[in-house]
């Protein structure tokens, strides 16, 4: 019953916030009476809301429950002064994103109305082989994580991705070495990202912080030292300090 309840819940993602019950049937591949019982269980709890044209959304209980976790919530707060003052410097996008199995996820985005077009929103989810936090949590994650993505299909977005093992593996050596990665249009054309680890008191990449412009609009490398510098601020807030030897894995 409860794998079952949780397969309803998961069903809804960025850009798929309502979703009618034949869609969660659908989705879950319950059937309709189940899955029309399942959700009428989870709406009386207000785990999710019934809207006003029939589909259902996550409820406000839901969502104040995801607030107490304690590494998304503690990393947001913390984060949130430096992601603002990269922002007003800026004006262009500043996330934070956070691994989960073979994909990032954006925890917190802030974003100026001009800034180009991204493909995911906070909450959705990136690759990790050719978005700049995905390269970050990628290149310190465990050997087994990074050999499980390595034997799957590296996609190609367009032209400028890097799908090359031995490149993919040159730079993620590179990114652990540097703490930064910075991806020049690999994920979305005319977009570039500039990031940078964070990490707790235990010298583990918690999870990365970065910068996406538009190509051509700032120097990447004007922008790195103040990316690098707000990780490291973050990172001391979770206990990390100078001489903690960064962990991968």
């Amino acid at each position: 019953m409860s794998s079952r309840l949780l397969d309803l819940l998961f069903s809804f993602a960025p850009g798929e916030t309502e979703l009618s019950l034949a869609e969660l049937a659908r989705k879950t591949g319950l059937p309709h009476p189940t899955a029309r019982r399942l959700v009428l269980e989870l709406t009386k709890v207000g785990a999710l809301e019934q809207r006003a044209n029939g589909r259902f959304a996550v409820g406000l209980r839901l969502w104040q429950l995801g607030t107490l976790a304690p590494l998304t919530e503690s990393l947001r707060t913390m984060a949130q002064p430096y992601m603002e003052d990269l922002y007003t410097a800026l004006h262009q996008h500043v996330q934070l994103a956070v691994l989960e199995g073979h994909e990032a996820v954006i925890l917190e985005r802030l974003s100026a109305p001009s800034a180009l077009g991204l493909v995911s929103q906070v909450g959705g989810r990136l690759p990790l082989h050719c978005s700049g936090v995905g390269k970050i949590l990628l290149s310190h994650a465990d050997p087994d994580l990074v050999r499980e993505v390595f034997d799957g299909e590296l996609e190609r977005f367009n032209s400028e991705t890097v799908v090359d093992p031995d490149a993919l593996r040159r730079e993620l050596a590179e990114c652990r070495r540097t703490g930064c990665a910075m991806v020049r249009g690999e994920l979305t054309e005319g977009a570039d990202s500039i990031a940078a680890r964070i990490m707790n008191g235990e010298g583990r990449v918690v999870a990365a912080l970065s910068v996406v412009v538009r190509s051509g609009s700032v120097q990447a490398q004007a922008v790195l030292p103040s990316v690098i510098t707000s990780g490291l601020a973050i990172s001391r807030m979770l206990g990390w300090r100078p001489g903690i030897k960064v962990r991968q894995g």
